[in-house]
């Protein structure tokens, strides 16, 4: 891993972020409070110049849990930013007013995980039907269609 990355991020969040993890050289994972998900984000966007790659979602039943992947294609390191929120109420800034292409993936992990995200400019469906029923998240682990149902 290049020091810098891991100096600039220790310099600018030191003690917000709450486990800084060296998977390889090539591959850093972030934890971070949901209060500081934007703050963290914009950082590695836009201080670091970062390309926006995708976001992940997981229903862990004890949380959920949102994984934002940005690649810093210059140092050739992938840097994932975790956020885990409380499995009854998943409340998350969205990332969209940061990184506009995070819309799309926030739509979709709200609509199969049921994942609310704050100031997102329209949590419209993207892939379920319009008359799919409220409340019901397909990749939730409760839900039928899961094919986890049950599994711990």
């Amino acid at each position: 891993m290049k020091p810098d990355i891991l100096r600039k991020l220790e310099e600018n969040f030191s003690g917000r972020i709450k486990e800084l993890r060296v998977h390889s050289e090539k591959r850093l994972y972030l934890s971070v409070g949901k209060e500081d998900l934007l703050p963290v984000a914009e950082f590695i966007f836009n201080s670091l110049n970062a390309r926006f790659v995708t976001a992940s979602a997981v229903d862990n039943l004890e949380n959920m849990e949102i994984v934002y992947h940005f690649s810093l294609d210059k140092e050739d390191v992938m840097i994932s930013l975790r956020v885990v929120l409380p499995r009854d109420n998943p409340v998350c800034p969205t990332l969209s007013g940061v990184v506009k292409a995070a819309a799309w993936i926030e739509r979709e992990m709200h609509e199969l995980f049921g994942i609310q995200f704050l100031q997102h400019p329209g949590l419209k469906h993207l892939l379920l039907p319009e008359d799919w029923p409220a409340g019901v998240y397909p990749l939730r682990k409760e839900s039928p269609s899961c094919p986890e149902k049950g599994k711990k």
